[in-house]
Order: C-alpha cells, then sequence, then structure tokens
C-alpha cells in the first residue's frame, strides 16, 4: 500500500507547555503541520482572545507557525470548554443561535487571514425538549449556512462527530451530511470505538471526510495506549487510498480529566502511533 502521508499534531496535545514550545516539539517530532486548537477558556490560541484584533492574532500566530516550518493543518473551533449547549449550532434560542453566528464567521475570518484552508467544529445536540428531528433540521440548516460560508471564502468546513452530539453514530453523522451538501468531516473513530461501534460501520464516513484525528482507543477508554488499541489503522488508510483522501492525518491526544484522557504519556503515545502510521505507508 502506497499513500502520501500528511501527518499533523495537534497543539492541545500538550497543553502544559507555553505555546512556542509545543510548536518546538512539534518539529521536533518531525510533523510537517499543526491543528490549532481555537477553544473558548482552555486552549493555547482562544477565540476570547484572538478575536478581538483579528488580523494581529492572524499575523502572530501565522509568523509564530511558519518560522518554525510548519504548516497549519485545521483551526479546530470549540466555543466553550465542554460546553456543548450555550453556543451550539442548534440552541431553539434564536439570540444563542446568532451568537453562534458570529462567533463562526470571526473564526472563519481568522482562519482565513491565517491563510488555512481548512476550519473544524463541533455538531448540534439534541435538545430534550423537542424531537430529535426537529434538532436535526435545524442543525442541518445551521451547518448548511456554514458549508457556503466557509466555501465562499476558499475554506473547507468540517464537523467531528463525537459523543453528546448530533453526529454520536456512524448513521446519525451520515443523515447529517445527506441534509447538509458540502458538509465533510473531521473524523475520529475513537469517539464510536469508546461506544463498541465496530469500524466496520465507521468506515463508510471516511469519503466524506476532509479531516482525520488518529488516536488509540477501545471499547472502554476514548484514548487507550497504543498497546491497547481496537482500532484497526492499517484498513482505514487502505479505505483512504481507495476514495483517493486527500487531507491530514493528525495525532490527536489530549489531556484532560475527561473520560480519563489524562491517563496516558501522550508525548510517547504520538510517537508511537506515528512510527506506525508511518510503517504502513509502503
Amino acid at each position: 500500500m502506497s499513500i502520501d502521508l500528511k501527518l499533523s499534531c495537534s497543539d492541545y496535545t500538550f497543553p502544559l507547555l507555553p505555546h512556542d514550545s509545543v510548536l518546538d516539539l512539534i518539529v521536533m517530532l518531525n510533523f510537517e503541520a499543526v491543528d490549532i486548537g481555537f477553544f473558548g477558556g482552555r486552549s493555547h490560541i482562544r477565540p476570547e482572545d484572538a478575536l478581538e484584533n483579528i488580523q494581529k492574532s492572524a499575523n502572530e500566530l501565522t509568523n509564530k507557525v511558519f518560522d518554525k516550518g510548519l504548516e497549519i493543518a485545521t483551526i479546530f473551533l470549540i466555543p466553550q470548554n465542554l460546553d456543548f449547549l450555550s453556543l451550539a449550532t442548534n440552541n431553539p434560542d434564536k439570540i444563542q443561535r446568532n451568537k453562534a453566528r458570529d462567533l463562526f464567521l470571526r473564526t472563519l475570518e481568522f482562519t482565513v487571514k491565517c491563510n488555512v484552508s481548512h476550519l473544524s467544529a463541533g455538531a448540534g445536540v439534541h435538545w430534550e425538549e423537542e424531537d430529535i428531528g426537529e434538532s436535526l433540521k435545524r442543525d442541518a440548516e445551521e451547518l448548511s449556512w456554514r458549508v457556503e460560508q466557509a466555501k465562499e471564502v476558499g475554506v473547507t468546513f468540517a464537523i467531528e462527530p463525537h459523543v453528546n452530539s448530533l453526529a454520536s453514530t456512524p448513521k446519525a453523522t451520515l443523515d447529517l451530511i445527506k441534509m447538509a451538501p458540502g458538509l465533510t468531516l473531521a473524523l475520529d473513530y475513537a469517539h464510536f470505538t469508546r461506544h463498541g461501534v465496530p469500524d466496520h460501520e465507521v468506515e463508510p464516513l471516511i469519503k466524506y471526510s476532509s479531516h482525520f484525528h488518529a488516536r488509540a482507543a477501545n471499547s472502554e477508554r476514548l484514548q487507550a495506549k497504543f498497546s491497547e488499541n481496537e482500532i484497526n489503522f492499517e484498513q482505514i488508510l487502505k479505505v483512504m487510498k481507495e476514495v483517493n483522501y486527500q487531507g491530514y492525518i493528525s495525532l490527536e491526544y489530549v489531556w484532560t480529566e475527561w473520560e480519563r484522557c489524562d491517563e496516558v504519556d501522550n508525548l510517547s503515545e504520538t510517537i508511537l502511533l506515528r512510527d506506525y502510521l508511518r510503517s504502513l505507508r509502503n
């Protein structure tokens, strides 16, 4: 199997280091690109800071990243730290939806000024006071609007299917894709593997993906040691070749108490998975 393997590493994999040191480490690990976490309240580069002066913030980030010899693979927007509701794309409250739209537009402007052509975000949620179909319809409408806004400025927009979202299963994700033409995925098998979903059910999502998050996982752990991994990355690369996948594969270990993701050695696990993926490319 021969595949053009473009590897990126998330800057939020190493949250305890200063951002300059994170970028230096990513260079030392021989990655060609970095995923920039844009998380309200918790990432190195935060929307509440960067969006105060978009041009200035974009210049500072791009100069810093490019001076290290790296590319930016994607900007990954999460409005508020582990708060999936307040600024959810499909919040029933129109005022909150408009706030979410405004945040998206300013983040899109920031993305463009950083000379980045890919923007990632989360999907909406099921609001328990209404039928799931209504939540899904509103989410599809909002995501379709985002797709069009991004397309106008040459940016590919993707959502990450994840737990606690309307895209928490492969079927639900496909339903959303069909309802929002042009929407792509930042696919992370781990969110499905953690809940016992077999790889073959996730595999059809690869052809809709423009970005890919790679980390070891199993049916008990969203983030696991490589030695305990249950995801078949060899098969994933095979399918990527078949569908002519053009995006980055991002090594995306995170360090947070959520889902016990602070219980693996991010540095060592990143190296192990990086080397394994590279061993599969030929």
